[in-house]
């Protein structure tokens, strides 16, 4: 990870600084020190099982703490990760398996048939029937909260089974659930399998109107096409600057100089009272894809706002650093955000959030304070909308 800056000049945190992806439930004893944070608010992701409740707990206990002012310093976020998509067992289909080992054979590769005390550690998997209701109960609990941390993951492996030396030297303060350390095995989810998983979240999202925080390596594409298919015949109507101009010309206006594939402002609109099968903002969190994908995220026609973030961690470190500036300086103003995507609260937090948004600015050849401003306004229309 690459340290935080030193700045000589002031860093304007009363503007307001949001960060968009970070996990300080992964490391509950230091969650206390949020209400004297800098950082105005946490965007807070839930993964897994063990950390759902401590997500929504905390969010209550610092949201309505004396310590904190009128603003919300904790927004809460509920979802399951990729890296956590083979503990859920799809019970949407005729073909879900009858047994624990059934489930697990079929959604690993290579199969771990043959190593049955591999299987043996994995936990029982929930339906994913029993994972959406509960999180719909979340996002009832917290009306403004999102749907995160979903997404695909082409890279990650499992970690192996504990072996007594890890056991041995395991971090207590860390919340359980997470690698903490462990070898990792050779097994990954299927991508097939993810996908059911994000696709039947992200739908859950569009059902409740939630912005959502999507985690994605080495699969923009796939993920790129689901939500392609979720926003199937959905499309934004957009015309052409000609055929704009001709529309304007034969309502007696002048034509103007705007650029092509505007919206229509006659474009159909979706009944209230029919659920959307899509979230209405996306963030592709700490994205580390190349420049060609934004574009297709970004088109006119598509009904989700895509907005990227951008963190200290993931992103301005190494070999890395040269492509995120390309995509920086490729993206709008108005959608980047930036995140800590850190698993402690504290310090460190708000100096790897001020490192990130100086960076930005500095790609972008912001100004500064006018940067920042920027910034905030993007997480307040990315949340808010």
């Amino acid at each position: 990870m690459t340290p935080p800056q030193s700045h000589d000049d002031d860093f304007p945190w009363e503007l307001g600084i949001y960060d968009a992806h970070c996990h300080p439930t992964d490391t509950m004893a230091v969650v206390e020190q949020i209400p004297a944070m800098k950082t105005t608010t946490l965007t807070v992701m839930a993964t897994r099982a063990q950390d759902q409740e401590l997500v929504a707990q905390t969010a209550e206990s610092i949201n309505h703490s004396k310590d904190y002012s009128q603003r919300q310093r904790v927004l809460p976020s509920f979802g399951w990760h990729p890296w956590f998509s083979h503990q859920i067992i799809d019970d949407t289909t005729s073909t879900t398996p009858r047994s624990k080992e059934d489930h697990y054979t079929n959604v690993l590769t290579p199969s771990p048939a043959s190593d049955p005390g591999f299987i043996d550690q994995l936990p029982t998997p929930k339906p994913i029937s029993t994972l959406l209701s509960e999180t719909r109960q979340y996002l009832h609990r917290f009306p403004a909260s999102l749907v995160g941390e979903v997404g695909l993951d082409k890279a990650f492996r499992l970690p192996g089974v504990w072996t007594t030396e890890e056991i041995s030297s395991r971090d207590e303060g860390l919340t359980p659930g997470s690698r903490e350390g462990r070898k990792l095995s050779p097994y990954k989810v299927k991508m097939d399998h993810q996908r059911a998983i994000l696709k039947a979240q992200l739908e859950l999202a569009g059902e409740m109107q939630r912005p959502v925080s999507v985690h994605s390596v080495q699969a923009h594409g796939v993920v790129f096409d689901l939500f392609k298919e979720l926003w199937s015949g959905h499309e934004k109507n957009v015309l052409s600057r000609r055929a704009r101009d001709k529309q304007k010309d034969a309502e007696g206006a002048l034509s103007g100089d705007e650029d092509d594939d505007r919206q229509d402002t006659k474009s159909k609109e979706t009944k209230k009272d029919v659920p959307l099968p899509f979230p209405p903002r996306v963030c592709m969190h700490s994205y580390s894809g190349p420049v060609e994908p934004i574009r297709q995220f970004l088109h006119p026609k598509n009904p989700s706002d895509v907005y990227f973030s951008f963190s200290a961690v993931i992103n301005f470190s190494g070999a890395s650093t040269k492509k995120v500036a390309d995509v920086i300086k490729a993206l709008p103003d108005n959608r980047i955000l930036i995140e800590s995507d850190l698993h402690v609260a504290g310090p460190q937090m708000d100096d790897l959030l001020e490192d990130v948004a100086r960076q930005i600015c500095e790609l972008r050849g912001w100004e500064l304070r006018a940067g920042v401003k920027q910034l905030a306004d993007n997480w307040n229309r990315f949340v808010y909308g």
